[in-house]
């Protein structure tokens, strides 16, 4: 080659890593500006509200709830930090968005590492389109935090691999370890990477022991906390539970998850797999190292379900497997290439997917696009002034309603001692160690949750019988009080329940989960002394 050719040829592959570089930033862009005005156009969310309630603590007790109730450290401790830093919802939900972002390039990097720049430029716009991103992004929990940190592990994997150098597997432990401290299936994750290495054997197994048991060694506190989550949802590998289990049904769920990854409806979801066939083939023909890491991803979570025996409760959703989604993506992009081969035809395809994306997050939760109903918002914000106007500290408040959240972001002295809707163990332990006597119960109830099978934006005033009770009505939500003082822990269930009688007297979800956990409560608390 002479050397005129010899610059035409840098010449164009410094255009080609411009261009990529354009790309995989404006997807971040794109990405940034939508989250920009979700995060406060959705609706709060109980769980969201849990993490900020327990960040309000000093950190020992954050991380002994972590070990009471279980869940992610790492979550838990980044809420932490915003309630000390004067944050609230709007804070925390904009963490979980720029890790939204942050996962754009880097999912763009592990698929370029994989499948080269030209898969990478096809597979980051349909992550920027993707529900799963947009929607855990606008969400203050810990699913973009898991994205984020499985992704660099498997990055840091790939490079710990090639370098086979003393920092690089240093820099893989700390990534996995901060996996596993993301999320409960990080598990997951560490278990497809051992599977990975011991199936294409890119360096002797022998250089793998150390990094790996140091890895796993340091997730050992993670787990024990997990085990705790696990055991109140009758999750494990021995008794207990239902089998997710039987190889239909784990399909099934990965059919499902592609789904939430991509669009699922059959007419879009099947073609959309046969693509991502496809891709895997060509993958397996021309990076075989590649494949068997997607192969990895998938066949660990499904051995694992496949084994499992899980609690109706705990039935896995398709968000768990979030670690997966660059590579369900990559695998589609991969055979969009293969197929397509040119790069417009490539092009026109994924924008068409994108859309696809996108119609389905409007099918899936319409509100994440359009916003909350603005007569809701009134409603929300009108009941969360009146409750911060009257709380006392010594209130005993069932489920972390957000309309508690607002009370205490309107600067209410809004009480610590939250009772736990689903859980009657761990009902009874909170109002057993609540500071007695016990004040008044305060209990709400929403027509317009998302779970009931019937939605309004109003709901009638219906106090329980037999008077001791007082309330009030906002659009769709009814707050009632106890009149009085609950006093003791029996005082309090049996205000408890007659609420709750309520709530199912109005066909509400939540109600049909807490009136029977307040039932048991109350059961246990009569045979207590």
């Amino acid at each position: 080659m002479d050397e005129a050719a010899a610059l035409r040829l840098a010449r164009a592959r410094e255009r080609g890593a411009t261009a990529y570089a354009t790309l995989v930033a404006g997807c971040a862009a794109a990405t940034a500006g939508f989250l920009a005005y979700a995060v406060t156009a959705r609706r709060p969310h109980e769980d969201e509200v849990l993490a900020l309630f327990v960040g309000r603590g000093s950190l020992g007790d954050v991380l002994s709830a972590v070990h009471e109730r279980g869940g992610a450290p790492l979550h838990f401790l980044i809420a932490w930090t915003v309630v000390q830093l004067g944050g609230g919802l709007d804070a925390l939900r904009a963490v979980s968005a720029a890790l939204a972002v942050a996962a754009v390039p880097v999912t763009a990097a592990l698929c370029s590492r994989l499948a080269g720049r030209t898969v990478a430029a096809a597979a980051t716009p349909l992550l920027a389109a993707s529900w799963m991103l947009l929607f855990y992004g606008t969400f203050a929990r810990m699913y973009t935090l898991f994205l984020l940190a499985s992704a660099l592990s498997y990055l840091a994997l790939l490079r710990a691999v090639e370098r086979r150098s003393r920092g690089a597997w240093a820099l893989w432990v700390l990534a996995a370890t901060a996996t596993s401290a993301s999320h409960t299936y990080g598990l997951l994750v560490l278990a497809s990477q051992a599977l990975f290495l011991v199936a294409a054997r890119p360096l002797p197994l022998r250089r793998t022991v150390v990094p790996f048991a140091v890895a796993a060694t340091l997730a050992i506190p993670f787990w024990l906390d997990d085990a705790v989550l696990a055991g109140r949802y009758r999750l494990g590998l021995g008794g207990g539970g239902a089998r997710l289990g039987r190889p239909w049904a784990v399909l099934r769920y990965l059919y499902e998850t592609f789904g939430d990854f991509t669009a699922g409806w059959p007419w879009t979801d099947w073609p959309l797999l046969a693509v991502a066939a496809c891709g895997v083939l060509a993958l397996a023909r021309s990076r075989g190292r590649s494949a068997i890491l997607v192969g990895s991803v998938v066949a660990a979570p499904a051995v694992v379900l496949v084994v499992a025996r899980i609690g109706s409760a705990a039935s896995p959703e398709t968000r768990h497997l979030i670690f997966a989604l660059p590579f369900g993506l990559l695998t589609l992009a991969a055979g969009l290439v293969r197929l397509l081969r040119r790069p417009l035809l490539v092009a026109a395809a994924v924008a068409a997917i994108a859309v696809a994306e996108v119609a389905w997050g409007v099918h899936r939760t319409g509100e994440l696009y359009r916003g909350e109903p603005a007569a809701r918002v009134a409603a929300r914000e009108a009941a969360s002034r009146w409750l911060a106007a009257r709380a006392r500290p010594d209130d005993v408040l069932l489920g972390y309603d957000p309309l508690f959240l607002g009370a205490w972001e309107d600067g209410g002295d809004v009480s610590r001692t939250v009772v736990p809707r689903a859980d009657q163990g761990l009902a009874l332990a909170t109002l057993r160690a609540a500071p007695k006597p016990l004040g008044r119960g305060v209990f709400v109830f929403d027509a317009s949750d998302t779970g009931n099978v019937h939605k309004s934006l109003s709901i009638p005033l219906r106090l329980p019988p037999g008077g001791g009770f007082t309330g009030r009505v906002w659009g769709p939500f009814l707050v009632l009080e106890t009149t009085a003082p609950t006093r003791t822990v029996r005082g309090y269930l049996e205000r408890a329940v007659a609420a709750e009688a309520v709530g199912r007297s109005l066909h509400l979800a939540d109600a049909d989960v807490n009136y029977p956990t307040m039932r048991e409560a109350l059961a246990s608390a009569r045979q207590s002394p």
